[in-house]
């Protein structure tokens, strides 16, 4: 995608609330493309991260929240641990997710959001992912109840899934953690 700067246009866009939200100083970066790199979904998105960051740093207003890899991002990390700057990416496509929430951006294909509330809502009930519980609040979700199910006995005899919950999560620290993002939002 080829970014067009033009002279004396003042610059209003999202990075302030970005860099409030996501704590990262998005100044530093000085685009050496490490992130997009190793990024393991950039490939398969219309905008690596590298461009992400580029668009907000010239002035980038709520069309970046139309981006599919905000939705896409892994958040694995793996541009984190390559940045020379240390720039958490991760959180920078988590902030964005969170403003594309909140002002009613475009929901990209499929349903990356409703999976993202399902796994959270999980994780917010049991202090750790409950794949099942997971699995089953999707699939309500998307109407697709029978769908993959020929998959389920053999990842459950492989033991790649849980039947039950696992309950020896430190359930005080994850509330507060929850607590505290929802007083942050």
């Amino acid at each position: 995608m080829t970014i067009r700067i033009k002279k004396g246009k003042k610059i209003n866009g999202i990075i302030s609330s970005v860099q409030e939200m996501s704590g990262v100083d998005l100044s530093v970066c000085f685009q050496c493309k490490k992130c997009t790199s190793g990024c393991p979904v950039s490939a398969h998105s219309e905008s690596p991260p590298a461009e992400i960051i580029r668009r907000l740093q010239l002035g980038a207003g709520n069309e970046i929240l139309d981006s599919d890899l905000i939705w896409t991002c892994a958040s694995c990390e793996t541009c984190f641990a390559r940045c020379p700057m240390r720039i958490d990416t991760a959180a920078v496509m988590d902030a964005l997710r969170a403003l594309a929430m909140a002002r009613g951006a475009k929901v990209p294909a499929g349903n990356a959001p409703l999976f993202n509330k399902a796994f959270l809502k999980t994780v917010e009930i049991f202090g750790r992912t409950y794949d099942l519980g997971m699995i089953a609040a999707y699939k309500i979700g998307t109407s697709t109840y029978l769908q993959d199910t020929d998959k389920f006995p053999a990842m459950l005899k492989k033991g790649k899934i849980a039947l039950l919950p696992s309950w020896d999560a430190d359930k005080k620290t994850v509330k507060r953690i929850f607590n505290k993002t929802v007083k942050t939002r």
